[in-house]
């Protein structure tokens, strides 16, 4: 018999989960928006699908490297949507948002560096009215939210099905709502490149339409599924 006590593994610090927000979020911004402008420089070599499949496995790849250890947010809206389901503490949202945002500007100007002639930098904006795109993230959002709410434990966004899970739907998503909207979902992915490209005009709209969608899941998600636990 072993004598010893097992324990279990200690919970990671605050700065270990910023520290990986900032990476996450970096390398969702990086290549997701990268892809988007070499497919602009070349004409179109990566192609609509390959761009949408660019996000939606760079989310996977990001939950299975910082799932454990953040959550794996990556996203201002998706942290939001936690602390609104009580999953969250409260007083770290701050800090999550600041790293999220942190990482999709040092991306973003990290694009620049690379690819100095391109203009928008891979950022989000409305093919049609601001106000079609904002009710379009709103839903795509919720979808994402209630998603993400399905398969995370807590609010950590770990393993093979969530992986699988979300980084499916926001690749599904921007397949058919990135010609129209940019299928952002993501208040600092859409931030990064219209900071550093100085394209700000419809950045409301990102800003304000994800977190609102992630804000509308949460009840949702509450009334599904209680009613399917009775």
């Amino acid at each position: 018999m072993n004598d010893k006590a097992e324990t279990s593994p200690a919970a990671p610090l605050l700065s270990q989960c910023l520290v990986a927000e900032f990476c996450g979020t970096f390398g969702l911004v990086f290549i997701g928006t990268g892809a988007l402008v070499v497919n602009e420089m070349t004409g179109g070599d990566i192609t609509h699908v390959g761009v949408s499949l660019s996000f939606g496995l760079t989310v996977l790849a990001m939950i299975y490297s910082f799932g454990d250890v953040s959550g794996a947010h990556i996203n201002p809206a998706v942290t939001v949507g936690f602390w609104a389901s009580g999953r969250f503490d409260g007083r770290h949202v701050p800090g999550y948002i600041a790293a999220q945002c942190a990482g999709a500007l040092m991306a973003s100007g990290t694009v620049r560096l690379l690819f100095p002639a391109a203009p928008s930098l891979g950022g989000t904006v409305p093919s049609g009215s601001s106000s079609q795109a904002f009710v379009l993230e709103i839903i795509l959002t919720l979808i994402l939210m209630l998603v993400i709410l399905s398969v995370s434990f807590d609010a950590k966004e770990t393993g093979l099905l969530a992986g699988v899970a979300i980084g499916a739907v926001i690749a599904f998503e921007a397949l058919f709502a990135g010609p129209v909207s940019g299928a952002s979902m993501n208040p600092a992915r859409s931030l990064g490149p219209a900071i550093i490209a100085g394209k700000i005009h419809s950045l409301w709209v990102y800003l304000v339409a994800p977190v609102l969608g992630a804000l509308l899941a949460t009840p949702l998600y509450g009334v599904i599924h209680r009613y399917n636990s009775e």
